[in-house]
């Protein structure tokens, strides 16, 4: 287990305990979230390993690695995806302002979002660490996928952009990685990241059973706030973010079926709706945000 002594975003000392949660997905396990007096970070606090990690991801219901996963939610989700991939697509484009380019997509899992910027002329790499998944984009959609471990034999200044659709909260070195980037991006490249947003509505709704804090596979918690402070320590700059609708409908869904509902699909629904209507006028208290980082000019 990793224990952290002082913040791992700011260094400061002053951290304190914010919420015991559990693994609901898998292991029953209970976690404590561990919160920064200093700036505000939340991160999960004697999480495993990298040597012990994998166990937390063995599971044929954990969609994002493979798509025969059943169930309803599971379809859910699935149907958000298709919703998302060509808007997705558009929002490459439009931060990018390319009609055409090199990307990265790292922890692409099972290569949906990659095959639909290959469709569009993009030279396209995702980078997985799960073999199903990656051996799926390849069989599937021809794609090209590398291990983590090959990242640094990547060349420098490779890419016009980098995509982490919910990624970088697993990373158990963020700043590692966030170096990598930097390294593999063309000067003015973009990084585009999806992450979980734990000054939801939802996440306060819900609490413990909020399904984002999705524990000890999530590491970090981030806000706008910190993740501003974590672009601007790692040499991007925060140009602005957009929200991700429907993420709050599948989060909330899931987060009542933790909660024990036994009509967590339709409450999921309605409170979904909610939310979603409610972050019209705070963006920043959306279920998931889209951040766009530029890599700053020196």
């Amino acid at each position: 287990m990793i224990h952290y002594d002082r913040c791992p975003l700011c260094s400061s000392v002053e951290i304190e305990d914010y919420l015991l949660t559990r693994d609901y997905f898998l292991s029953r396990e209970t976690f404590k979230l561990v919160k920064c007096s200093g700036c505000g970070f939340i991160f999960t606090q004697d999480h495993p390993d990298a040597n012990n990690i994998d166990r937390y991801y063995a599971s044929d219901d954990y969609i994002s690695h493979n798509e025969s996963a059943t169930g309803f939610l599971n379809n859910l989700y699935r149907l958000s995806r298709r919703l998302m991939l060509k808007r997705k697509r558009a929002i490459v484009k439009n931060f990018t302002g390319l009609r055409k380019g090199t990307i990265l997509d790292t922890g692409s899992g099972t290569g949906h979002f990659l095959s639909v910027m290959k469709e569009a002329g993009w030279t396209a790499k995702g980078v997985e660490i799960n073999d199903k998944a990656r051996e799926f984009s390849v069989s599937t959609f021809g794609l090209e996928v590398i291990s983590p471990e090959q990242l640094s034999s990547l060349p420098s200044g490779s890419f016009d952009c980098i995509t982490l659709w919910h990624v970088l909260e697993h990373f158990e070195e963020p700043f590692r990685y966030a170096s990598e980037i930097l390294r593999l991006l063309k000067p003015g490249g973009s990084c585009i990241l999806a992450l979980p947003n734990c000054q939801s509505f939802d996440a306060e709704h819900y609490k413990e059973f909020w399904a984002a804090y999705d524990v000890p596979r999530h590491l970090w918690h981030f806000t706008p706030v910190t993740l501003g402070i974590f672009a601007e320590k790692t040499g991007f700059n925060l140009k602005c973010t957009k929200s991700l609708p429907p993420d709050v409908f599948y989060i909330s869904s899931l987060s009542e079926k933790y909660k024990g509902s036994n009509l967590s699909l339709i409450a999921g629904m309605i409170n979904g709706l909610w939310f979603s209507l409610k972050s019209i006028f705070n963006k920043n208290r959306s279920s998931s945000l889209i951040y766009f980082i530029k890599k700053k000019s020196f």
